[in-house]
């Protein structure tokens, strides 16, 4: 999956162990209702960060990480993460050179062919079907 926004904030990396590190990213999306979502970089990944900036618009890969916990009283919850894998900075702008590509290609009508030897184009009349 992949979420599409601007960068919000860019927290520092915490060293949760020796062996474990981590760093979150917030967006805000780009929808109809933008929603601000933390996505979780661990170990290695936490490096992809290092030329991400706030305000910048980004496309993030992620995958959904889910898991169950047990309190000490036996409460059980449930807890879902988003974890980054990649970021790829934001195509600004590129929605835009498509749909004047787009444009420009409906705006050319095709070339009806020329009649055929022998045929005699027919005329334009004003039935309604």
């Amino acid at each position: 999956m992949e979420v599409t926004g601007t960068v919000k904030r860019l927290l520092p990396v915490q060293n949760v162990s020796a062996t474990f590190r981590k760093r979150e990213l917030v967006v805000n999306t780009d929808e109809q209702y933008p929603q601000t979502v933390a996505i979780e970089f661990t170990q290695d990944k936490v490096d992809l960060l290092d030329r991400v900036r706030e305000g910048e618009s980004v496309t993030v890969s992620i995958n959904i990480r889910g898991r169950e916990w047990t309190s000490p009283q036996g409460e059980v919850r449930y807890f879902v993460t988003l974890q980054g894998w990649r970021v790829q900075a934001g195509q600004a702008g590129a929605a835009a050179p498509s749909a004047a590509a787009a444009a420009t290609s409906m705006a050319a009508a095709p070339v009806p062919p020329a009649p055929a030897a022998g045929f005699a184009p027919v005329p334009d009349d004003d039935l309604p079907f």
